[in-house]
């Protein structure tokens, strides 16, 4: 097989993507631009999806209180005293769903961010049922001078569970905007969940084989993670036995296996999913951070002398 990454990889990976398309190291500054969602009250903001609170993965500089220019200002400064310094950023529209506006508030918050100096490109988090020609055809204009790409929150390829968890769209739905956005030519990812309740290793393995026929650029993996405030925390207290965690050798056991039946041209951004102890309510995997896991999954995936796409068809 022909593999679409370097061949001391074992996957294709998100930082070589970059690499390929940008031929530099690129940072991803993280947004909140004060959006909602459409299954979330639009009064009190309360409902949304079950596992959902943004509060766990948003970067301390992130608030809709600041305009997005302060956040990219506060989001270098941040980033630099982490990793060493990039030369260029994408806007990272992570908290809720960030197309869920009219296409004027849409067009104001993109090009803010666009304008910064070093943005060269926008990563849209949204839903489904948040997309609409006009959106598109906006961004695919944009794609022409930048770097564009719409992130979808599918988590599952399974009706019921999607209905269990409070999405408010179906798969379909997803196949349908995935497919509608990327015959504009713009790039796609999708958010998955491995370990929602109700479902077996058969049934996530299945959604692997279902998102490869899908004509997505990324994946992000994330394991379950049951976050203090959610409407799941207060359902994992009351019927714990409802609920199947990983231990984390299991886990990098089945995202290999998962990554196994993965089309390989499709890039693995992530893993899993990192949420700050305070925040957790059920099991995870200790003080153990994304790059850490990266690391041990290959390792795994040299023992079992895999890659990803072995038995893709």
């Amino acid at each position: 097989m022909d593999f679409p990454w370097n061949h001391h990889r074992r996957f294709n990976s998100y930082a070589e993507y970059f690499q390929r398309e940008f031929g530099a190291r690129v940072q991803k500054l993280t947004l909140d631009a004060g959006f909602s969602c459409p299954n979330r009250d639009a009064d009190t903001r309360e409902g949304g999806c079950t596992y959902c609170n943004n509060d766990a993965f948003n970067p301390s500089y992130c608030s809709p209180t600041k305009s997005i220019t302060q956040q990219l200002q506060e989001g270098v400064a941040f980033h630099r005293k982490r990793y060493r310094r990039a030369k260029m950023y994408l806007a990272y529209f992570q908290a809720y769903s960030n197309t869920f506006a009219g296409i004027d508030k849409l067009k104001t918050l993109y090009e803010e961010a666009l304008s910064f100096p070093g943005v060269t490109g926008l990563v849209i988090g949204t839903r489904p049922d948040c997309i609409n020609d006009e959106i598109l055809d906006y961004l695919a204009a944009l794609k022409e001078r930048y770097y564009i790409i719409i992130e979808y929150g599918v988590e599952s390829h399974k009706e019921d569970t999607l209905l269990k968890i409070n999405r408010g769209h179906t798969f379909k739905q997803s196949e349908e905007a995935i497919k509608r956005t990327a015959n504009k030519g713009i790039n796609t990812g999708a958010h998955m969940i491995l370990g929602l309740p109700g479902e077996n290793r058969d049934d996530m393995l299945e959604g692997s084989k279902r998102v490869s026929k899908l004509p997505i650029s990324t994946i992000k993996m994330h394991q379950l993670q049951i976050v203090s405030g959610t409407k799941m925390a207060e359902e994992f207290k009351l019927s714990p036995e409802l609920f199947r965690f990983f231990s984390l050798t299991e886990y990098i056991d089945l995202v290999i296996d998962y990554m196994e039946l993965l089309n390989p041209f499709i890039v693995v951004e992530r893993f899993a999913g990192e949420v700050p102890p305070r925040f957790l309510v059920g099991p995870g995997f200790g003080l153990i951070r994304n790059d850490q896991i990266l690391i041990q999954t290959e390792k795994r995936m040299e023992e079992r002398n895999t890659y990803q796409g072995r038995l893709f068809v």
